[in-house]
C-alpha cells in the first residue's frame, strides 16, 4: 500500500522520465526497443491527468492534516481533465475545504459544481445538499435552504450527527412558519437518533425547553 502511494505521488515525474529514456532509446536503438517506456510513460501520465492523487488524502483526513489534504488537492492543475466522478469529489473537497475556512461564497460554488457534475455515491449527494441548504439558511434564504435540505433527506444522508442536523434544521424552518405539528415530527426524529455532537446535542436540549409548551 505504502509502495502504491508513492507510485502515486511521483507517477507525473516518473512518466515524464520514461518518456525522455523513450525518445533516448528510440535514437539509440529504434521505436520497438522504446515502446514500453513510451507505454509506461503514457500511462503514468495520462493516469496523473485523468485520475489525480485523490487516494493520498485519505491518511491526513484521518489524522486531521489538513494542510496536507490542501497540499494534496493543489496538486491536481487542470481538474476539468479529471474522470467525472473524480471530478466531483474533488469539487466536494474543495468545498468542505472553503466551509472550513468560512469562505462560503467558495464552498457554495464548489459544492455545485460537484451536484452539477453527480455524486458518485448517494450519500456524498445528500450531505452536499445538506451543506447547501445550510448555507442558504446563513444567508436567510429559508426557501433555497429548505429546498436543499429536503432534497438532502430524500437522497440518504450518511452519518446520524449529519441527519440529526439536517431535522432540526426543518423542524426550526416550521416552527418560524409556524407549522407546529411538522416541527414537533421534525424534531422527534431528530432526538430519534441519539446524536452525540456537543453542538447537536445542545441545540436539541435548547429546543426541547419550549417545544413541549408549543400547541400542534
Amino acid at each position: 500500500m505504502k509502495f502504491y502511494n508513492l507510485l502515486i505521488k511521483y507517477r507525473f515525474y516518473l512518466g515524464v522520465l520514461a518518456i525522455i529514456l523513450a525518445v533516448v532509446v528510440n535514437i539509440s536503438a529504434g521505436f520497438w526497443s522504446a515502446f514500453i517506456l513510451y507505454f509506461l510513460g503514457v500511462i503514468a501520465l495520462a493516469s496523473h491527468f485523468f485520475i489525480g492523487p485523490l487516494r493520498l488524502i485519505q491518511e491526513p483526513m484521518e489524522q486531521g492534516n489538513m494542510e496536507e489534504v490542501k497540499r494534496i488537492i493543489d496538486t491536481i492543475w487542470f481538474p476539468n481533465l479529471l474522470y467525472k466522478p473524480i471530478r466531483s469529489t474533488y469539487y466536494t473537497l474543495k468545498g468542505n475545504m472553503a466551509m472550513m475556512n468560512q469562505d462560503f461564497d467558495s464552498a457554495e460554488k464548489h459544492m455545485k459544481k460537484s451536484l452539477d457534475l453527480g455524486s458518485p455515491m448517494a450519500e456524498a449527494e445528500g450531505a452536499n445538499k445538506l451543506q447547501l441548504g445550510m448555507m442558504a439558511l446563513q444567508k436567510g434564504d429559508m426557501k433555497t435552504g429548505e429546498g436543499y435540505i429536503r432534497q438532502a433527506i430524500r437522497a440518504g444522508i450518511a452519518d446520524k450527527e449529519s441527519q440529526a442536523v439536517a431535522f432540526l434544521s426543518m423542524c426550526q424552518i416550521y416552527m418560524n412558519k409556524r407549522e407546529f405539528r411538522a416541527a414537533k415530527d421534525f424534531f422527534r426524529k431528530a432526538k430519534a437518533l441519539k446524536p452525540t455532537t456537543k453542538e447537536v446535542v445542545s441545540q436539541i436540549k435548547e429546543i426541547e425547553k419550549y417545544i413541549s409548551r408549543i400547541p400542534g
